[in-house]
């Protein structure tokens, strides 16, 4: 018996029995001969950990457009938050914690640069329409590795697509992780806005913080425990009312004070303008995408319009801004 086919064991014998077990997923695409140290979630983890998707995402806006301080959070922040909120859950529930880590890591793979803000300006420019959880599929099914996919299992793509709040995963993992990424930004998003001096503390109504708690730490403390103590032993992620009101009534009050707020925000109209104005440059000048996005339109089949898509939906901010300003600003002006 391999040291695979050991922590296999070991899961059915700690792990609860409504738990995703990992020598029974429903597997990969393409059939590969199984590792001999790692099950299989924990190697999918791994290949999500070392793409280039993955390494993006620090420099990808979360909430804030270049904000003025180190402390801010960015998407690959966000990501790291939402997978400690899931292996904290499933860790307590006796789920399985390789699975929920996975889906975690790779449910935002597919932002824009600008946060929703650029996810806003693709969804418009691009006629196939964008949505970040299926880029994200579509980055770990074809685009990365020069086309070929990450071939993760079934179990992780699924609580990739349905992380969304509309989506129903199919394992617990996958419920947890969709909680854990409403708890992380929920809380990381007033933290961040309090830093921002968008809102303060004593602004967030007393309805929800004094069922919630009056920090990001009491607040999340609250929200886990509320989970974990009403989803042990069952085969559901569930929360008590109270709680569960309390959470989406406060995202509601974020959605109002921060999301839409024009000194938070002020800034996205031109972000969005930059994404757009260089998806029409690059359908007008399909020879200047890099060699592996011609690859997919030759060898693929893919659109022309879904490969540019693809493109500047995998720019960082800073590499957005770089190349709008090198093809759109003659060189003598840019040091204005």
């Amino acid at each position: 018996m391999n040291m695979r086919q050991k922590l296999e064991q070991r899961e059915h014998e700690y792990l609860s029995p409504y738990a995703a077990f990992s020598d029974s997923s429903s597997g990969r695409d393409i059939y590969e001969e199984p590792c001999d140290i790692r099950p299989i979630y924990q190697r999918d983890r791994d290949r999500i950990l070392h793409s280039k998707s993955f390494r993006r995402l620090k420099h990808k806006t979360q909430v804030f457009l270049a904000p003025e301080g180190d402390h801010y959070r960015t998407r690959l922040t966000h990501t790291l938050e939402v997978s400690q909120n899931a292996r904290t859950i499933a860790r307590a529930l006796r789920l399985n914690e390789d699975l929920a880590e996975a889906i975690a890591l790779g449910h935002d793979l597919g932002h824009t640069p600008f946060g929703h803000a650029g996810e806003r300006a693709l969804n418009h420019i691009c006629p196939e329409g964008f949505e970040h959880h299926i880029q994200s599929i579509r980055i770990v099914e074809l685009l990365e590795n020069h086309g070929k996919g990450l071939n993760l299992t079934k179990e992780v793509r699924d609580g990739i697509l349905n992380h969304q709040t509309k989506g129903c995963p199919s394992t617990l993992e996958g419920k947890i992780v969709r909680l854990s990424d409403k708890i992380a930004y929920i809380n990381h998003d007033i933290d961040d806005a309090i830093r921002g001096h968008i809102i303060t503390e004593e602004d967030i109504p007393n309805e929800y913080t004094d069922i919630l708690g009056h920090s990001p730490r009491e607040r999340l403390n609250t929200i886990i425990h509320d989970i974990v103590s009403h989803s042990e032993d069952t085969d559901e992620i569930t929360m008590s009312p109270e709680i569960e009101e309390a959470m989406f009534e406060m995202r509601k009050y974020m959605f109002r004070s921060v999301y839409t707020n024009p000194v938070a925000k002020g800034e996205e109209q031109k972000a969005e303008a930059m994404l757009i104005h260089l998806f029409e440059y690059y359908i007008k000048n399909l020879e200047l995408l890099p060699e592996e996005y011609l690859y997919m339109m030759e060898s693929k089949g893919e659109t022309a319009t879904r490969v540019v898509c693809d493109y500047i939906a995998g720019m960082t901010d800073r590499y957005a801004v770089a190349k709008f300003t090198e093809l759109s600003i003659p060189r003598s002006w840019s040091i204005y």
